[in-house]
C-alpha cells in the first residue's frame, strides 16, 4: 500500500514539477513590493531556521563531550573507543553542513 502511494507522489512530483517550471519565468526581477512581501514570508522561516541552527550546534557540542567522556573512561576497550571516535566525526560533520550550508546557497544564488 505504502509502495503504491509512493508511486502515485512520484508520478505526481515527476509531472507536476515540470509543468510548473516551464510556467515559471526566471530571467524577470522582483518589484520593490514583490521582494518586500518575499521577506515577509521568509523572515519567520529565518527564525525557525536559526533557531534549530542553535539548538543543533548545542546537542551537538553535548555529544561531542559525550564523545569525549566516552572515549577517556573507555580504557583499553577499542570499541568504546571507536565508538566516541564516530560519534565525534559525525557531530563535526553535522555541524559543518549546518553552519556551511547558508553560505553555500547564498553563493549558488548570487
Amino acid at each position: 500500500m505504502i509502495k503504491n502511494i509512493f508511486i502515485v507522489l512520484l508520478g505526481l512530483l515527476l509531472f507536476v514539477v515540470p509543468v510548473v517550471l516551464a510556467d515559471m519565468n526566471f530571467n524577470s526581477s522582483l518589484t520593490d513590493d514583490q521582494k518586500q512581501i518575499f521577506d515577509q514570508i521568509l523572515a519567520p522561516l529565518m527564525n525557525i531556521y536559526n533557531f534549530l541552527k542553535y539548538a543543533s550546534t548545542i546537542i551537538g557540542v553535548l555529544m561531542f563531550v559525550y564523545a569525549g567522556i566516552t572515549f577517556v573512561t573507555a580504557g583499553g576497550e577499542q570499541a568504546k573507543k571507536e565508538k566516541a571516535k564516530q560519534i565525534a566525526m559525525g557531530v563535526v560533520i553535522g555541524l559543518i553542513l549546518i553552519w556551511v550550508a547558508p553560505l553555500v546557497v547564498r553563493y549558488l544564488v548570487k
